[in-house]
């Protein structure tokens, strides 16, 4: 498959479990659009964020984000340079986050500049250890879910 759709975060740790969430529900209610992707979580790719990429025309990131710019529970679709200009006031929950990682694979591997890749943040509340998801960003999947298949339509 050459579009791929990639939800990161850590399940125990709080809203920024939301990115697999998310991806899960959009195959729940998107299945057959699910079924024609490949599609993949991830708790802490790091750098191997990069090989989830292999091979791609087009991604769909999903991720949980901290900002103090939007509420919890708000979905946010980024292109990458959007993300990258996020990062400085609402960081991935990871520390080291997918914008970061994209704009190193980018700068070592300039054929990675050809995927086109969309971030679908959704604004976390509570990250701590052993926490489930907050209300707000439970409440929230649905709309992450529709966000998801929106930006894959685009790049079908």
């Amino acid at each position: 498959m050459d579009i791929v759709v990639i939800g990161i975060g850590q399940s125990l740790r709080g809203d920024d479990g939301a990115g697999p969430e998310a991806v899960r529900r959009w195959q729940e209610k998107f299945p057959a659009t699910a079924s024609r992707l490949r599609v993949e979580t991830a708790e802490l790719p790091g750098l191997g964020l990069l090989d989830l990429l292999s091979g791609a025309r087009a991604a769909v990131i999903v991720d949980a984000v901290q900002t103090e710019a939007a509420a919890a529970g708000t979905v946010l679709r980024l292109a990458l340079d959007e993300a990258a200009a996020f990062a400085s006031g609402a960081n991935s929950a990871h520390g080291w986050g997918a914008a970061e990682t994209l704009a190193l694979g980018r700068a070592l591997d300039p054929s990675l500049a050809a995927c086109r890749i969309r971030l679908v943040g959704i604004v976390g509340a509570d990250f701590a250890t052993g926490a489930g998801l907050s209300p707000e960003v439970r409440a929230a999947l649905e709309a992450a879910a529709a966000a998801i298949e929106e930006e894959v339509k685009d790049r079908l």
